[in-house]
């Protein structure tokens, strides 16, 4: 058997009034066309609420690291969030024991 690797990232979605929405997966650009696209796969927070624009994305690893990443990213404040997207390696200096592969 063949030890595939997938690789987790995290990403942030700006909705048309500004809010910041988190989550994971493994293909950013599949994922960001599902929410757009407000079929059954979207996330229920993001319907109705485009057009979307994908803000941040960043690679972090496994499935474990990348749910605990999204934990803590989606207990950030909106201004920590917004720091994030202007300048995304505040994100190591937030979170190193998350980032550190």
């Amino acid at each position: 058997m063949t030890d595939k690797r997938i690789t987790w990232s995290l990403y942030l979605i700006r909705t048309h009034k500004g809010a910041l929405y988190t989550g994971i997966t493994t293909e950013v650009s599949r994922r960001f066309s599902e929410h757009q696209a407000g079929g059954a796969k979207a996330a229920k927070s993001l319907k109705g609420k485009g057009p979307l624009l994908l803000e941040f994305q960043v690679q972090v690893g496994s499935h474990s690291s990348a749910l605990k990443l999204e934990y803590q990213v989606k207990r950030l404040s909106k201004a920590k969030k917004e720091q994030l997207v202007k300048d995304p390696s505040l994100l190591v200096t937030i979170f190193p024991e998350l980032l550190s592969h």
